[in-house]
């Protein structure tokens, strides 16, 4: 496996704390627009799912990529290793995953409160994005 250096880390974990945070604005808008909605159908609550899902995961790897970036950061007081960033980067990447995958789902689900036609579409949106997003990210 291939070891990065603490530069091109510190870069990246910035970049995801700044994906992650908007993202997680946008997951947390929707939180609390369905908290004040009254309907309880099921795709309400499993987009309402999804939404607590998107917000807790990109909580996790915002404060999980900040870990990484103060470690990386020059005059970070403690002695920092290759292996001390193993756990926080590992947290932090995976948690980026499953709230794009929750974001992938709200889009897909969203259209369903509508109507049929709006769903099927919405589904193949938010599949394409969620396709797209993987390629691009490996």
């Amino acid at each position: 496996m291939m070891e990065l250096s603490f530069e091109y880390m510190n870069k990246l974990a910035s970049q995801i704390q700044f994906i992650s945070a908007l993202l997680c604005g946008f997951s947390l808008t929707i939180l609390v627009l369905l908290f004040d909605k009254k309907g309880s159908d099921r795709v309400s609550i499993n987009i309402f799912r999804c939404s607590i899902l998107a917000t807790g995961t990109f909580l996790v790897s915002i404060f999980a990529m900040t870990n990484v970036f103060m470690m990386t950061t020059k005059g970070f007081p403690f002695k920092a290793e290759s292996k001390d960033l193993v756990f926080p980067n590992t947290l932090g990447i995976i948690s980026f995953f499953i709230g794009i995958a929750s974001i992938a789902i709200i889009i897909s689900l969203v259209g369903w409160t509508k109507s049929k036609s709006l769903g099927i579409f919405s589904t193949i949106i938010g599949i394409i994005a969620l396709i797209l997003i993987i390629l691009m990210m490996t």
